[in-house]
């Protein structure tokens, strides 16, 4: 799988609308209106507030068994029904990434997929990469779910926040959006 960089430009104009910014681990991020996400390198305009780039690529850390469940449960992102998102950027710290690889492989195991893929396909995600881009955040998950699995969302993510691996998180800001089903930008 080719590198694919993604930016969500947070301004004025955008289809989701931000409805919280809340700072789960160290500083938050500036308030802001809208979010737009671009497939692509974005150039930020005077009415950015703040812009966040990640790639996605390979899937690291899984085995071709977990592979295997994912494409059969995983669906894709933008289904009509999933007027609900939220946008996680994390930064893990200097302990984190003194683990070798397979040390890192079992917290993952642990958390994201054993807890992860009880919540499919209710919840939808998107993982990127950005530690080595130089961006504030290390990881930016984009999660999108109907609202009848709202509840459903936040036991995943509570549950993902008590694990081991959730020890390695310095920085963690929790983003919450929605749409209308007509799609409406501001």
């Amino acid at each position: 799988m080719a590198l694919a960089l993604t930016t969500y430009l947070a301004s004025t104009t955008g289809p989701w609308r931000i409805d919280t910014i809340t700072p789960v681990v160290g500083e938050t991020l500036p308030a802001a209106e809208r979010l737009e996400i671009v497939e692509a390198p974005a150039e930020c305009s005077p009415e950015t507030i703040w812009a966040l780039c990640g790639v996605t690529s390979n899937i690291r850390y899984s085995t071709r068994a977990e592979l295997e469940v994912l494409a059969q449960r995983q669906p894709g992102l933008g289904r009509p029904q999933c007027t609900r998102a939220a946008l996680i950027p994390i930064r893990k710290s200097d302990t984190w990434w003194a683990l070798a690889q397979d040390e890192r492989r079992a917290l993952l195991a642990e958390s994201h997929i054993t807890i992860g893929l009880e919540y499919l396909p209710a919840v939808a995600r998107r993982l990127h990469h950005s530690h080595d881009l130089g961006e504030p955040f290390d990881f930016l998950t984009w999660f999108e779910y109907a609202p009848t699995d709202s509840e459903q969302f936040e036991e995943l993510v509570g549950r993902l926040r008590t694990t081991a691996e959730w020890s390695h998180v310095d920085r963690e800001v929790d983003i919450r959006l929605s749409r209308d089903l007509r799609g409406e930008t501001a």
